[in-house]
């Protein structure tokens, strides 16, 4: 109690630039993922992806960012057994976000899409079985995390495989493909609105004053659901059909479409990346102002304070903008080549099961989820559309981000202790 006393504005300076640090190291390689298929498909280009990302990243952290927070701040490692030295868990959360920041870093400068919610679980696993004892870490919750990061691109990968397959057989294969597609693409905008508001408005806004109930909630999802089609509609009339030599069946006509829905499913990917992917920065920040604010009190269940929302919010913000071309670059054109259609089929996939992890409190993976999506609709096209060297590098990153995240935040841990005594 009297180091967390003494020291106590120290640990939440320092909580705030490793915090923030962090929150760069998901924008600077998270974020690009979630950018990575609108940019690749050339539905968009780099700068309205940082501009949408901008926008929408900060609004997922801020409004939807609750849920999962509480399960990285508190349910990772077991509060109670802290009590005694709640000065371990201020040093543990602090080695936890620079161990897990310095990893994005060089994964980041490497063009390597990791997951930064491996990054930080494992800092966290690592702090709290070696610093701690094996008995501190709830296995169980770490075992439940463990098994969404397989769930969860297999998941993403089945929904763009549907998705894609849907999009051929309605679309591609009838015969006027641009009629087809002035048709439908307003049915899969307003999937894309209902589905992110939904879960948004079920499962994330308590923390700023809303709490609806379910049929409350599916009634405004409908209603912004359509409100978003209209949008889409208004949109969808700019794109006239254009006579090309080279395009017998109209194809690129039908990919200018999906173009305009692209734009849509950028934004509930932003949305949904916001949401779950900001709890990886400020979970263990706002673990720590907790703490410190409470003279040693350990309480998993305290609110987030919302300026901590926003540090994350603006992290994420700075880290792609400065760094986040590269990971845009392996996610985009690496993996297969993708068009505004099979972009659209991956995002929508991969935004639907973060927004769902979201609201159930799950951090998992958005890397894992979108990789997965991508790998779907390639398989939805056979496996010589896949470039498997790629997809093994992508895979090696992921197997080594875990240990990385541990043995890093085990030496800073023991660091922090020897400074602070």
């Amino acid at each position: 109690m009297a180091i967390i006393a003494q020291h106590g504005e120290i640990f939440i300076i320092l909580a705030c630039l490793f915090g923030f640090f962090m929150a760069w190291g998901v924008g600077a390689n998270d974020v690009a993922n979630a950018m990575g298929t609108s940019v690749g498909s050339r539905a968009i280009t780099i700068k309205q992806a940082i501009i949408i990302a901008v926008i929408f990243e900060f609004l997922g952290a801020w409004l939807a960012g609750g849920e999962v927070t509480s399960t990285i701040r508190g349910g990772i490692v077991d509060p109670a057994l802290l009590q005694a030295n709640p000065q371990l868990l201020v040093y543990g959360m602090l080695s936890a976000l620079l161990a897990a920041a310095i990893w994005l870093l060089i994964a980041s400068a490497k063009g390597w899409p990791v997951s930064t919610t491996h990054s930080i679980v494992g800092a966290i696993v690592g702090f709290g079985a070696v610093g701690l004892g094996m008995e501190a870490v709830a296995w169980g919750k770490v075992g439940t995390i463990a098994s969404s990061w397989l769930v969860s691109p297999l998941l993403a990968g089945t929904l763009a495989f549907v998705l894609f397959k849907s999009v051929q057989h309605l679309i591609f294969e009838s015969h006027d493909p641009f009629a087809a597609a002035k048709r439908y693409v307003p049915v899969y905008v307003f999937l894309v609105g209902f589905i992110v508001a939904m879960v948004t408005l079920t499962k994330g806004l308590k923390h700023v004053g809303l709490d609806l109930g379910f049929g409350q909630s599916f009634l405004f999802s409908l209603l912004i659901g359509l409100m978003i089609m209209g949008l889409g509609i208004l949109m969808e009339r700019r794109v006239v059909y254009e006579r090309r030599a080279d395009d017998h069946f109209g194809f690129s006509n039908v990919e200018r479409v999906f173009g305009v829905l692209m734009i849509f499913t950028a934004c509930a990917m932003a949305f949904a990346h916001g949401s779950n992917d900001v709890a990886n920065a400020v979970g263990p920040l706002a673990a720590v102002i907790s703490v410190v604010r409470s003279d040693g009190v350990i309480d998993s269940a305290a609110l987030v304070p919302w300026w901590v929302l926003v540090l994350g919010g603006g992290g994420i913000v700075v880290g792609l903008v400065t760094y986040g071309h590269k990971v845009i670059a392996t996610v985009g054109t690496g993996i297969t080549e993708l068009t505004p259609s099979r972009g659209f089929a991956a995002t929508l996939a991969a935004a639907t099961t973060v927004v769902l992890a979201s609201g159930t409190g799950l951090p998992i993976s958005t890397t894992h989820t979108l990789v997965g999506a991508v790998l779907g609709v390639g398989l939805a096209r056979g496996m010589a559309a896949l470039n498997l060297r790629v997809i093994g590098t992508i895979v090696m990153s992921w197997l080594i981000t875990l240990p990385a995240g541990a043995g890093l935040s085990i030496l800073f841990f023991f660091t922090f202790k020897g400074i602070f005594g």
